[in-house]
């Protein structure tokens, strides 16, 4: 295990510090029963960071005995989301667009039926209509729009990708679209006149003070830093060092990565969090308004939005017009926090009543998907608060 140096101690915000010990333990048994490959966490408290630390091996390979450290850049997959997110509250709130606008009038590709009702708040709702991710569902025969892209490879990707159609109508179901998001990322290039990913680079990013976080990460002194929690992260470490890395399809090279193509660390992706529990400011500097804050994380979908993703039965799925809002029985965060996970996995917490923020990084085993280094981890954090 190794820890940094915090300017805040736990007693110093107001936490348990034997709760870190639990954490740190529940951590340690998830690495030991081989459902985790490792863990990194990093806490704040009214923007005061009094933890930071990582457990466990920098790769899935046992073989591979190099630590895991708090510094360590890693994908942080959907989480992207959140940063998109904030990116279209943004130009909203700079008067470039209207989250209630309808899509169509600013991707013509949609101004057309079925897809011509879709709205901006809707995206970011994941209430579109459009196709889910793959794996949403138990459809062995499913097409992706992505699979129209691959198939066809022509310059129009969202022609190419809207042959997919729409799943259901918008504003009837809550279904997980990563390709919504992806749509969103266009919707902010046309809207700012630069690509989204550079417009969430300059615009949230650098502003946050997040001197570890990339869309691009190939760089040696980045790549020498990634975690490798799996082969497909190893293989594309090998091809760069060995100037092997293929250059994507062109067609490829349109499509914006605001659904998960960001990489980061648990202390910037702190700060982002402490960014955005403090009303958009960090350390003096403005990123974007207290206000448009507010409104992004307001519960926007209604009991009737249902969810059925990953079998989960047609319940109430609470979101806000960016992040996922949901607080059950298990939830040990104040009612009205917002988060967000990632695959792989990973998750930001943001709980604005105890002003505690929490940002950690828990990668599976194989890529099999457990729980408890997500909600059991979430819910001892929680217990901490004095």
């Amino acid at each position: 295990m190794i820890s940094y140096k915090t300017m805040y101690a736990p007693e110093d915000v107001g936490y348990d510090p034997s709760r870190i010990e639990v954490l740190n333990k529940h951590f340690q048994d998830l690495i030991d029963k081989k459902k985790i490959i490792s863990a990194n966490y990093c806490m704040a408290r009214d923007g005061k960071i009094f933890a930071d630390t990582a457990i466990g091996r920098l790769s899935y390979r046992e073989d591979d005995t190099r630590e895991l450290k708090p510094d360590t850049i890693q994908r942080i997959a959907s989480i992207t989301k959140l940063f998109t997110a904030v990116a279209i509250w943004k130009l909203a709130e700079d008067g470039k667009l209207r989250v209630n606008q309808r899509v169509g009038e600013i991707i013509e590709e949609f101004d057309t039926p079925p897809f011509y009702e879709i709205t901006i708040a809707q995206l970011l709702s994941h209430t579109s209509g459009l196709q889910p991710d793959s794996g949403c569902f138990k459809n062995k025969y499913f097409v992706s729009p992505w699979d129209f892209v691959d198939k066809d490879r022509s310059k129009n990707w969202i022609a190419a990708s809207l042959q997919s159609g729409l799943r259901n109508k918008p504003g009837e179901e809550w279904a997980y679209s990563s390709f919504g998001y992806a749509i969103l990322g266009e919707v902010i290039s046309r809207v700012s006149g630069i690509r989204a990913e550079d417009y969430i680079i300059e615009n949230i990013v650098k502003p946050c003070g997040m001197k570890d976080t990339y869309f691009n990460v190939e760089k040696a002194e980045i790549a020498n830093r990634l975690n490798i929690p799996n082969k497909r992260i190893e293989e594309l470490i090998k091809a760069f060092f060995e100037g092997k890395l293929e250059e994507p399809d062109e067609v490829w090279k349109q499509v914006p990565r605001t659904g998960g193509g960001m990489f980061s660390t648990a202390r910037d992706l702190c700060r982002f969090g402490t960014m955005l529990l403090k009303g958009g400011y960090i350390d003096g500097i403005r990123v974007v308004g207290r206000k448009a804050i507010e409104k992004m994380t307001t519960l926007y979908t209604g009991p009737n939005i249902k969810d059925y993703c990953w079998n989960a039965g047609g319940v109430y799925r609470e979101y806000g017009l960016g992040p996922d809002m949901r607080c059950n029985e298990a939830s040990l965060y104040t009612k009205g926090s917002y988060f967000h996970e990632g695959a792989g996995a990973c998750c930001l917490l943001i709980d604005p009543t105890e002003k505690l923020v929490a940002a950690w990084f828990v990668p599976f085993v194989n890529e099999q998907w457990c729980p408890e280094p997500l909600y059991n981890a979430a819910a001892i954090m929680w217990s901490g608060l004095i």
